[in-house]
C-alpha cells in the first residue's frame, strides 16, 4: 500500500504489470521510460536471473503531483510471467496500490492469459490484497496482429466488468493511457481515504496529474 516517507516528504505509490509471458507487460514500461521527459523518471532496472535472461521485472519511478504538501512517486514494476518464477511474482505483488493485466490478443494465448489472471489474483490474496480493494485495470495488447481475440471474448474469457483498454505497447498506441487511468485512480482512491481519516479535502487537492509530465504524444 501508500508508503509515505515523512522525513522525505514522498508518497509513494505502486503499480505492478501483470500478465502472460511475452503479453507485452516489459514493452509497457520500455516506451513509457523511453517517451518521459528524463527530468521526471529514474532509471529503468532490469534484473536477469540464471534461468533465463527474458524474466526481469523493471523499476521506474515517476515524479508525479503533491498531495497534501507530499511529493507523489509512482513506481512501475513488471513481474515474470513464467510458472517457476511465480515466487518473485508474488514478492513484487505485495503492497501493489493498482495492478495493470496485460492480457496478448494473439489467439493462441488465451489459456496462457487465463492462467496469468489466476495466478495473479492468487498471488495477490496470499499478500493478503483483495483484488476488489486496489484498481486492477486491463490492457487487452497486441491489438495489431492480425486474427486478434475480439475484444468482446477477452472480456468474457477474464471476466471483465470494467473499462479496458485496448492497446498496442510496440507503437505505444493506448500505453500512456493506461497509465495515465490508473495513476488517476490511484489519487482519487488515497485522496478519499485520507479525506476520510484526517477530515481535510481542501489540502489533499492534487495539483498536477501524472499526464502534465509526459513530454511525448503517443504513438
Amino acid at each position: 500500500m501508500a508508503l509515505i516517507r515523512k522525513e522525505s516528504g514522498e508518497v509513494q505509490f505502486k503499480v505492478v504489470y501483470c500478465g502472460p509471458p511475452r503479453g507485452g507487460k516489459t514493452t509497457n514500461l520500455q516506451y513509457i521510460h523511453r517517451r518521459l521527459d528524463p527530468r521526471w523518471r529514474g532509471d529503468m532496472i532490469s534484473v536477469e536471473t540464471e534461468q533465463n535472461r527474458t524474466i526481469s521485472f523493471d523499476f521506474l519511478p515517476i515524479n508525479s503531483t503533491k498531495i497534501a504538501g507530499h511529493e507523489v512517486k509512482f513506481q512501475l514494476y513488471t513481474v515474470p510471467g513464467q510458472r517457476v518464477m511465480r515466487e518473485t511474482r508474488r514478492s513484487v505483488l505485495a503492497g501493489a496500490d493498482a495492478v495493470v493485466f496485460v492480457a496478448d490478443s494473439d489467439p493462441v494465448r488465451r489459456e496462457a492469459n487465463v492462467e496469468a489472471l489466476e495466478d495473479c489474483f492468487q498471488c495477490l490474496e496470499e499478500n493478503r490484497i483483495s483484488p476488489k480493494s486496489i484498481p486492477f485495470i486491463f490492457q487487452f495488447n497486441k491489438r495489431d496482429i492480425p486474427g486478434a481475440i475480439p475484444p468482446q471474448e477477452l472480456d468474457e474469457m477474464l471476466k471483465v466488468s470494467k473499462a479496458s483498454f485496448l492497446a498496442s505497447a510496440a507503437s505505444g498506441y493506448q500505453v500512456f493511457a493506461t497509465l495515465d487511468y490508473v495513476t488517476r485512480m490511484i489519487l482519487k482512491g488515497f485522496s478519499g481515504e485520507t479525506v476520510r481519516r484526517e477530515g481535510h479535502p481542501a489540502a489533499l487537492a492534487a495539483k498536477r496529474t501524472s499526464s502534465e509530465r509526459i513530454t511525448a504524444t503517443q504513438g
